[in-house]
């Protein structure tokens, strides 16, 4: 059994609304599989307030409630109580433990993990990842067409000096489904839904759901077809109405399809239950 997780940041379940651009004629995908295959999942976790990134990804990614352990909500990167405790125990530290191989497919601009510890602001996936350092995926691998940049077609990457190729979606979503054949866990993030969640523009968050949807409409059934149970879910609203720039307490959706997706989608209520879900179908106890 192999499987790959698909984080979305700031990915919420609305009604249709003038300011909520997660519908039919944007991401005709994404929707589909949010009607066929999906079931909500809370993120507010029994905490006043909005659901923030830091809180929520490391409960998706330990399987811990990360906001009642701070007694709050917390946002942005992970102080270093949080980052303690995505340290003590987390999806990639329990694969390994297990005996699992995992991989954290989004490539970092930077050639060793003694660089991403060296930086101030380290993100929650950062952390994580970073316990067991041969998960990570650097520049090499993204030049090897063995790695993902975070906005899938590396476009972001221009304005930075970069000179290599630029990849479609579909070509991108080849890359991760091969890298996942390699692996019993792969792990790709995309936050570029949250960033224009925030932003107000309702233009630019179709033209970032565009491109994930032309991703996942490739990605999902190649990897299904190679037997790779794909999961997609988020760690708090935002991009579902893009007239309020902030979270929302909107539920999110978590999205199973292949081997063991019933299984999946049976077992979990909220946002802290996705990891042992996944866990389990990997035969693996949290």
């Amino acid at each position: 059994m192999k499987q790959l997780f698909i984080f979305v940041d700031g990915l919420g379940l609305a009604p249709p609304a003038d300011d909520n651009p997660v519908r039919p004629d944007v991401c005709p995908v994404i929707c589909n599989l949010i009607g066929a295959h999906s079931v909500p999942l809370d993120a507010c976790l029994g905490v006043p307030g909005l659901p923030q990134s830091a809180t929520g990804q490391a409960t998706l990614f330990c399987g811990r409630n990360a906001a009642a352990f701070m007694g709050r909500h917390v946002t942005g990167f992970p102080g270093p109580t949080l980052r303690a405790f995505v340290e003590e125990s987390n999806v990639f530290t329990m694969l390994k433990a297990a005996g699992r191989r995992c991989r954290f497919a989004d490539a970092y601009l930077a050639d060793s993990p003694d660089e991403l510890r060296a930086r101030r602001f380290r993100s929650v996936t950062t952390t994580a990842a970073l316990t067991v350092p041969e998960t990570i995926s650097f520049r090499a691998d993204l030049l090897r067409n063995q790695a993902v940049l975070h906005d899938i077609t590396r476009e972001s990457l221009l304005s930075k000096g970069y000179d290599g190729p630029i990849v479609s979606a579909k070509e991108a979503a080849g890359h991760l489904a091969q890298l996942a054949i390699g692996y019993d866990y792969t792990l790709f993030e995309y936050f570029l839904t949250d960033q224009v969640g925030h932003s107000g523009s309702y233009d630019s968050a179709c033209s970032v759901l565009r491109t994930l949807d032309a991703f996942l409409g490739e990605v999902v059934p190649y990897a299904v077809e190679l037997g790779i149970t794909v999961a997609l879910s988020s760690d708090h609203g935002n991009i579902e109405s893009v007239g309020v720039k902030t979270h929302t307490r909107n539920n999110v959706p978590l999205i199973a399809v292949g081997p063991g997706a019933d299984a999946i989608l049976g077992s979990c209520a909220s946002i802290r239950d996705v990891n042992s879900a996944i866990l389990a179908n990997l035969g693996v106890a949290q």
